[in-house]
């Protein structure tokens, strides 16, 4: 088996490992890089016979849409529905790749290689990491993973149970380097906006991605806690919808406590897609779902508006003497690193404002250094690669077997 990182080797984002065996050849991500000046993978280079998408992250899958539409492309079905669910309220067509969906812990066969999927916890939903068998080599990539969500139980069973005799260890380490702030677990950012909202007198907001679905279900428990009314744009119920694929457990806008605010725009893509929305467009419109921006006005400290980022300009339509809450809960370099992301202008304005409440309450989606030790020391792999990491060299510091590869460097498993 070869292996060659195209992409990640040194950085975070833009992921793509190349994996050839006996004339057949097989990617693990095809990523977007996150940071404008780094250049993404030129597929020109690349002819895989299948494509397998660890999850619906731009990061991992975004230049798919890039990809000869005859290459398979193999995601879970839950991760594809969401991609279409981003690219439609983004004023764009659903990707028409070739796609096929694997299932956790069912093995997909392509050529010589047998690829199974493990199912992790992640800040996104249907996160996977991937077992690859070809010619008595065991390589196992984690994706993007952690240990502290709340699907850390999935990180439990893997480290008790790890696939044997791991050739490789493909692991990512985006959190090396990096501190885990004041919010360790999910729970932790759940008990903060607990704490913001309980006592509130004007409306809060919590900043968030709809596709963290984590982060929504401590948004709406926080919420029932304290007795207030969940208030969701559309995209959100959109995306809580597909989770009814996987879990009936997840709020959803048929819920007594959460209630949806349809800004036009929104309103627009829905109205002209309805063969796309089906009967979801009906229930959208349903006063007993829908709230307006005049009865949140009216009783403000009764709700809580979980919105993305793009939607901060909203924040403005409520500053009084009362103090708004504002929440913000990912990662703090759209603010202070990459600033391109539309609305972290207006957000970064509204920080300095006296009529705001700024807290930042988050946790990352990555796996922590104990975790990873905990990870490497149950798979035991006979060598270690760094991917999806800036502190490549801190690996060498705290676990063994390490070895560095540089992308596009070609490594032969014997």
């Amino acid at each position: 088996m070869q292996l060659i990182i195209q992409k990640g080797s040194q950085e975070i984002g833009g992921t793509c490992i190349q994996l050839s065996q006996d004339g057949t050849t097989i990617l693990l991500d095809l990523g977007l890089p996150l940071r404008e000046e780094s250049k993404p993978v030129d597929l020109s280079t690349l002819n895989p016979d299948a494509i397998f998408v660890s999850h619906p992250h731009q990061d991992h899958y975004g230049l798919i849409v890039d990809a000869d539409p005859s290459i398979p492309i193999y995601m879970s079905e839950l991760s594809k529905r969401l991609i279409d669910a981003a690219r439609i309220f983004s004023h764009q067509p659903p990707l028409s790749n070739d796609f096929h969906f694997f299932k956790p812990l069912i093995p997909v066969d392509i050529g010589p290689f047998k690829i199974t999927p493990y199912l992790m916890d992640h800040s996104s939903p249907d996160a996977f990491a991937f077992l690859v068998e070809a010619d008595g080599k065991r390589l196992f990539y984690t994706g993007d993973l952690r240990a502290h969500g709340r699907k850390g139980v999935l990180f439990e069973r893997l480290v008790e149970d790890p696939p044997p005799d791991i050739d490789v260890l493909l692991m990512e380490g985006t959190m090396l380097g990096h501190t885990s702030n004041n919010f360790p677990t999910e729970s932790a950012v759940e008990d903060k906006i607990v704490e913001m909202i309980k006592g509130q007198r004007n409306t809060s907001f919590v900043i968030c991605s709809s596709q963290n679905i984590d982060r929504l279900v401590s948004v709406f428990r926080a919420c029932k806690k304290t007795g207030k009314t969940l208030v969701v744009d559309v995209y959100a119920p959109w995306v809580l919808e597909q989770m009814k694929l996987v879990s009936d457990r997840v709020p959803n806008m048929f819920w007594d406590e959460v209630k949806v605010i349809v800004p036009n725009p929104q309103y627009q893509v829905v109205k002209t897609d309805p063969e796309f929305f089906g009967n979801f467009q009906n229930e959208m419109f349903n006063p007993e779902h829908r709230i307006k921006p005049r009865e949140i006005l009216a009783a403000p400290a009764d709700f809580v508006q979980a919105i993305r980022l793009s939607g901060s300009k909203f924040i403005e339509g409520y500053l009084t003497d009362s103090p708004v809450n504002v929440v913000y809960s990912q990662w703090l370099g759209y603010l202070e690193e990459v600033q391109d992301q539309y609305g972290a202008d207006v957000l970064n304005r509204l920080r300095d404002d006296s009529r705001i409440n700024f807290v930042y309450a988050h946790t990352t989606g990555h796996a922590l250094l104990e975790d990873l030790k905990r990870l490497a020391s149950s798979l035991s792999p006979k060598t270690l690669i760094p991917i999806h990491t800036e502190c490549r060299d801190d690996f060498k510091e705290h676990l063994e077997n390490v070895l560095e590869l540089e992308d596009r460097q070609m490594l032969e498993l014997t």
